[in-house]
């Protein structure tokens, strides 16, 4: 997907290309920010798929990617891992919003956001996991996020779920089900500090990562949400 700004200050979906089982759907509307939904048009991903996205934003123009419904990553019927790359290349700016992602038994799933950031690009992405549906353990997730401003880097996370020792330990997840994190790459600046299972702290190269642990998807959100 390619987002440009065009002659009258729109931000405009210039290349749209997609299939299932992502499947990229533009809002009807023109003005400044381009919305375009993320549709999981099948179940995906199963065990074995390799599903990959690429988004460019020019500079000037704006794009909220918003997911439609909850991921569940799930384990195919061959026992293989599956994986998933997004990438995104930014001049402009990009609030990266997909609904949550749950983690189900057996699963065995890689997911890696890489974003390439120019000096005056922006990004906003909320990422929420869950350990498992309801009364279920959960599969095993690799999850990587790698930033880069100017080909410096930002930012290099990564959270591995899915060992029930280390998940309930201290030095994992204490034991809460959902984990969220919200990375701010912008000029704005931001109070950092924490409380009682969240924290936001700032970047040395600039911007914010916020984290909030929790028992369900709604109290995480909201403490995102208010952070």
């Amino acid at each position: 997907m390619v987002v440009s700004l065009d002659s009258h200050g729109n931000s405009v979906v210039r290349v749209l290309r997609s299939q299932s089982p992502l499947t990229l759907v533009p809002a009807r509307r023109v003005g400044p920010v381009a919305l375009v939904h993320l549709v999981s048009s099948v179940t995906a991903p199963l065990g074995g798929d390799s599903l990959s996205l690429t988004v460019e934003v020019g500079p000037g123009a704006s794009l909220e990617l918003r997911g439609v419904a909850a991921t569940l990553v799930l384990p195919g019927s061959s026992g293989e891992a599956s994986s998933s790359l997004v990438r995104f290349f930014l001049e402009g700016s990009l609030r990266y919003l997909p609904e949550p992602t749950v983690v189900t038994r057996r699963a065995n799933h890689t997911a890696v956001v890489e974003a390439e950031l120019d000096g005056h690009a922006e990004l906003l992405m909320r990422e929420v996991l869950v350990l498992g549906r309801a009364g279920e353990a959960a599969g095993a997730l690799s999850s990587s996020v790698r930033a880069t401003r100017c080909g410096k880097p930002v930012l290099h996370q990564q959270l591995v779920v899915g060992d029930a020792f280390v998940d309930s330990s201290a030095a994992g997840l204490a034991g809460k089900r959902v984990v969220g994190t919200e990375l701010v790459l912008d000029s704005v600046p931001r109070a950092c500090g924490g409380g009682e299972w969240w924290s936001v702290v700032p970047l040395a190269a600039g911007g914010t990562l916020a984290t909030a642990l929790g028992d369900d998807v709604v109290t995480v959100t909201r403490v995102l949400d208010a952070i």
